[in-house]
């Protein structure tokens, strides 16, 4: 290895084809603004009105502020670079990205999870809600779930960087992840690949079985229910497990297969499935679909454009 050259920087290579590259630029502008207005309207509603202090609503308004983050650590870097042409990443910007990127993907397994669990007490042990869904609780379980996911991705961080990087430095992907870097290394990457396996399998396989088992409970117990409120509840259930069956296929197989899946454009597009998709459907799935949730957002976006109206007629006066 003499004779090789250090790798100091990356290239994201994303789309090659300048108008499938604009053409990404503009659809991941468009999520980005929605996710961004869809989530900061949640997380006003739950905050200001007092009926939405509940735990349901507690962990939706948490669920937003970490997808703004989530879909901020990759697209408006993306949206950047497809615009100016200069794909280069330093070293250190890849491993703050991987960082944030596996942190914010295993939180949300866990607040996916917590939700789950919140809605299998809520309809099926509706006595025992107050008492096991408490605040203390509530609170708890989301700094486990915050720290957890720190060592969690500071772990495969420091792992992924220990390894060499020499020669080739171009990552076919939109943003820097785990299965690029191993797919260039010039090093050993089977002991990075085999933690990738246990920790996708332990955290994404156990998440998932808990989210399964849950539900079944939650469709056993609606099923008892008048058939007006039976459709109301499958409303909101099935597309909640959609969402997070996208979500874990597409970053199990991505992760899995990492050879495979990072250097054609079938592995940009499940990679946009887990960093964008799930941000940009989480406000509609679970809170703008709700009616105390839609009329808090009236009430929030009318107090909005009522102080802008009164600000904007008392200007004049000031200026005279």
């Amino acid at each position: 290895m003499t004779n090789s050259t250090t790798v100091t920087e990356f290239l994201l290579m994303g789309f090659a084809n300048r108008e499938l590259r604009f053409l990404h630029m503009m659809l991941f502008l468009l999520m980005y603004l929605a996710t961004l207005l869809g989530n900061i309207l949640i997380v006003s509603a739950t905050t200001f009105d007092q009926n939405l202090h509940t735990p349901m609503y507690f962990f939706l308004r948490n669920l937003s502020i970490l997808d703004v983050c989530y879909i901020s650590v990759t697209v408006p870097n993306a949206c950047v670079n497809s615009v100016t042409d200069n794909r280069a990443i330093s070293v250190a910007g890849c491993a703050a990205q991987i960082f944030f990127v596996i942190y914010c993907a295993f939180v949300e397994i866990l607040f996916l999870t917590i939700m789950a669990h919140d809605r299998y007490v809520a309809i099926c042990r509706p006595l025992h809600y107050p008492i096991i869904m408490n605040q203390r609780f509530c609170v708890q379980i989301t700094l486990v779930s915050l720290l957890s996911g720190l060592i969690y991705a500071g772990v495969h961080t420091g792992n992924t960087f220990q390894l060499s990087f020499c020669q080739s430095n171009m990552l076919y992907q939109f943003f820097c992840d785990i299965p690029s870097l191993l797919s260039i290394s010039c090093s050993d990457t089977f002991s990075n690949f085999l933690s990738v396996i246990i920790s996708a399998i332990l955290v994404c396989g156990g998440c998932f079985l808990f989210i399964i088992m849950s539900y079944i409970h939650i469709f056993s117990t609606v099923l008892k229910f008048p058939t007006r409120e039976r459709g109301k509840a499958f409303s909101t259930c099935v597309p909640h497990i959609l969402v997070v069956s996208v979500f874990l296929s597409s970053i199990t197989y991505v992760y899995l297969k990492p050879s495979a899946a990072s250097e054609t454009i079938q592995g940009l597009i499940l990679s946009v499935f887990y960093t964008t998709v799930p941000p940009f459907l989480n406000p509609i799935i679970y809170s703008l679909r709700n009616k105390q949730v839609k009329d808090a957002v009236r009430k929030v976006l009318k107090n909005f454009f009522f102080w802008k109206m009164i600000k904007f007629r008392s200007s004049p006066s000031q200026c005279h």
